[in-house]
């Protein structure tokens, strides 16, 4: 999915680390200070070095206590080392929601298999909406898994930070194939049309741009109207500026006489 998905994905990592209501009493100081942002950015060998030491460090973490816990898990929401995995998953089931959250967004940091069935689990089931909308980041680092349908429920029926990064995901998860993008891009316009929240119509119109190469001619046609329609429509200027940006980047000529022809009409801003 390219640069702009990497970033879009990071700044969810942010968003998710740094919640106030769940994490200002619990995270706040592990969540500053970094060490490993005092290494040297174009000394790839002594970066290697100090995330390895990190993961080291991590796992003796993991096999303690619950700020330990804290401490090892902020490691690998940074780190990849699949020997995280099997004490990472027994924190799904932790009973503080914070460490749940930081769990999930360590497994999604960390993909594995393992972890398919309780992350699925924990977006349908589990009662903090921080550890769904967490579930719903790291289930789109599982796009080979069956994770499309879950995250199209979650996008219709969760709260809003859930389905903010429902949205983004399913453009990873539907990025698979030509039949998962049709059924993730329906759903995507349906909400696009409907939603309440502007930050997601405007994650749908991001996320159908990404799927719009993985359509057939006939679902791209009306992927271009939804967006041509947020434009014209839609109440909140960023979705609207969503919605240039998403048809100006499908570098389509016959698109950008049509938008010059709306600016020129006085239809645009």
């Amino acid at each position: 999915m390219g640069e702009a998905f990497s970033s879009k994905r990071n700044d969810a990592m942010a968003d998710l680390a740094i919640d106030p209501d769940v994490l200002a009493s619990e995270l706040a100081a592990e969540l500053l200070g970094d060490p490993l942002d005092d290494i040297a950015p174009d000394d790839p060998e002594h970066d290697a070095l100090q995330a390895a030491r990190a993961c080291d460090e991590g796992l003796e973490w993991l096999n303690q206590g619950h700020d330990q816990y804290l401490q090892g898990l902020r490691v690998f929401c940074e780190h990849r080392d699949p020997r995280a995995v099997p004490l990472l998953l027994p924190l799904l089931d932790n009973s503080c929601p914070v460490v749940r959250m930081s769990a999930v967004y360590a497994l999604g940091r960390n993909p594995s298999t393992q972890a398919v069935q309780p992350l699925l689990g924990l977006l349908q089931l589990d009662s903090n909406a921080y550890v769904r909308k967490a579930t719903a980041w790291s289930l789109g680092n599982y796009s080979d898994a069956p994770v499309l349908n879950p995250l199209i429920r979650a996008l219709q029926t969760d709260v809003a930070s859930v389905r903010l990064w429902a949205s983004v995901s399913l453009a990873e998860a539907g990025g698979t194939s030509a039949a998962k993008a049709d059924l993730a891009a329906g759903q995507l316009l349906v909400s696009l049309q409907i939603d309440g929240e502007p930050v997601v119509r405007s994650n749908c119109i991001w996320a159908l741009a990404r799927l719009h190469e993985h359509l057939v001619k006939p679902r791209q046609d009306q992927v271009v109207e939804a967006f041509v329609n947020a434009l014209l429509k839609d109440g909140e200027a960023t979705v609207r500026d969503e919605a240039r940006t998403a048809l100006e980047q499908l570098d389509d000529p016959e698109l950008v006489d049509r938008l010059k022809t709306l600016l020129d009409e006085g239809l645009l801003l």
